[in-house]
């Protein structure tokens, strides 16, 4: 990204080049500069204003009003899908070589801005300078991965075999086409590969777009919105809406223009889109990813540095606001003291402050629903248990204008407890001690999640972990993070269970083929 020797993933990240810092730290003060504007939706590639707003606050400081966006609703929810539709007509029909061009053109154009956008994603969500500029530089990577795609696959058109007719000649050709009009539903806690990533499939496949972020991100998923614009995408192609999600994203999922949806958020708020959406007149693709309750399996051979470093980066990145977060820890009784200490030891100097600044680790959490969860949670906790560290919110000096909750680790909390199988979506995570690998499987299996889990041991122990967890990314001794960290064309991401719809995972050879439907053209002559 900075230098030719360097690329920017969750794996590089902790130890990037000084220019790097130098260009985040000046465009974090050109941005505090300038607060405050009003941002309006697009439609039509039309900036969109409405009467209704809402102020977007940084969760670093409450006072801090990062700007001012619409609250769409029904009317311009519908507006924007008949823009998309009419839009629809010509852009389904576009030559895959000219998607693939425009696809390129915005993940570039987020590559020149991925400083500012960075920025943006640090001041909104609450994330260290360094998961927010890998959230910015993951967008492109995305929507970048899935144009490759579609050229390595020649657009997906598929010569098939000839029919054995005497006396005619039959051609045969399986061909992947476009839906028509695609919704992408983005969470707050990637607003930027979450929102970019699904976008750009949905495009570069052959669909229109309507795109709906979380209100807490409503900035970082309007600068994607202007990288398309900025590429030269036609009118309609793809459009941006702001507003809460009863209502705008409601509007969304209700109108029947819709073919297809993607949705990356919460497994209650998932389901019910995946219900309401099938009382449609017919079946439409729903690819959803709903959250996890990530295990992390720690055998008696395990480095246990390497567990201790990976399960301390896992559940605390992003103050463990990652579906793919480490919640959950089984630990072999005869190294389980061993452990304990040493993650004790990497969580009690945890930096946690402005993240912006280049020491911190841990920022605060997104919003004020989170910081009440995480009182809420750790006090069930202390009650049922102990905690090695933290438990406690910050409220001391400026971290009381913002939502700032302490890296937890509770332990000796029975393992019936509900919280061993609730996501919190918080900077907790839970340890447990096993007599055994086979406890520790069947505790990591029982829950109603399947999307990412770790594992620390030996060869053949590993190859036991791949066989029988039940996740779709896995991972085995890693010190970079025990069950977060995916890359597209790396680690392809999406779970079993209740954490996905589709069982192919985004950033992977199987992802953009998710967009389209097969037609099978056959020509006797």
């Amino acid at each position: 990204m900075t230098e030719q020797t360097f690329r920017l993933t969750y794996s590089t990240m902790y130890d990037p080049p000084e220019e790097l810092h130098t260009n985040f730290e000046a465009e974090v003060a050109k941005i505090k500069a300038n607060l405050g504007n009003e941002f309006g939706m697009i439609i039509d590639n039309q900036d969109v204003f409405t009467d209704e707003k809402f102020e977007d606050h940084s969760p670093i400081n409450t006072d801090m009003v990062l700007g001012i966006f619409q609250e769409g609703g029904k009317k311009y929810a519908d507006e924007a899908l008949a823009s998309s539709r009419r839009a629809a007509k010509s852009w389904n029909k576009t030559p895959w070589q000219e998607r693939v061009a425009l696809v390129r053109a915005a993940g570039n154009r987020i590559n020149e801005r991925v400083y500012e956008l960075g920025a943006v994603i640090s001041l909104e969500v609450g994330k260290n300078r360094m998961e927010a500029l890998a959230d910015a530089a993951e967008t492109a990577d995305l929507m970048l991965y899935a144009a490759d795609q579609v050229e390595e696959n020649n657009g997906f058109v598929v010569k098939m075999g000839q029919d054995p007719i005497v006396g005619y000649t039959a051609t045969n050709y399986s061909i992947l086409k476009p839906y028509g009009v695609w919704v992408v539903i983005s969470p707050f806690n990637f607003p930027g590969a979450l929102t970019g990533g699904p976008v750009g499939a949905a495009l570069v496949a052959g669909n229109t777009v309507v795109m709906k972020p979380a209100t807490d991100t409503s900035w970082t998923a309007r600068i994607i919105a202007e990288c398309f614009r900025e590429a030269g995408f036609p009118d309609g192609v793809v459009n941006f809406v702001s507003g809460r999600g009863s209502t705008t994203g409601q509007a969304l999922i209700d109108n029947p223009e819709v073919d297809g949806v993607t949705f990356t958020g919460s497994y209650d708020v998932g389901m019910k889109i995946f219900r309401q959406f099938a009382n449609g007149e017919y079946p439409r693709p729903t690819i959803l990813e709903m959250g996890g309750k990530n295990p992390a399996i720690i055998s008696k051979n395990a480095d246990l540095d390497r567990a201790a470093q990976g399960v301390y980066r896992s559940a605390f990145g992003l103050q463990g606001q990652k579906c793919s977060a480490t919640s959950r820890v089984y630990v072999e009784e005869q190294v389980y003291d061993e452990l304990t200490s040493k993650l004790e030891a990497l969580t009690k100097n945890t930096i946690l402050d402005d993240p912006t600044k280049q020491a911190t680790f841990m920022g605060p959490v997104a919003n004020k629903y989170a910081y009440q969860d995480f009182k809420t949670f750790t006090e069930e906790l202390s009650q049922a248990g102990e905690f090695l560290a933290g438990g406690k919110v910050r409220t001391e000096g400026e971290y009381g204008k913002g939502y700032y909750c302490e890296p937890t680790i509770a332990t000796n909390v029975p393992l019936d407890h509900r919280l061993w199988k609730q996501e919190m979506f918080l900077p907790i995570t839970m340890l447990a001690k096993v007599k055994n690998l086979d406890e520790a499987m069947k505790e990591a299996n029982d829950v109603a999640y399947g999307l990412t889990a770790g594992f620390y041991g030996n060869k053949e122990e590993t190859q036991w972990f791949f066989e029988n967890i039940e996740a779709g990314v896995t991972y085995a001794n890693r010190p970079q993070g025990a069950t977060t960290g995916a890359w597209p064309g790396f680690q392809p991401f999406g779970g079993w269970k209740g954490s996905g719809s589709s069982g192919k995972n985004a950033g992977g050879h199987y992802y953009v083929q998710l967009y389209m439907h097969e037609q099978v053209n056959t020509v006797i002559e």
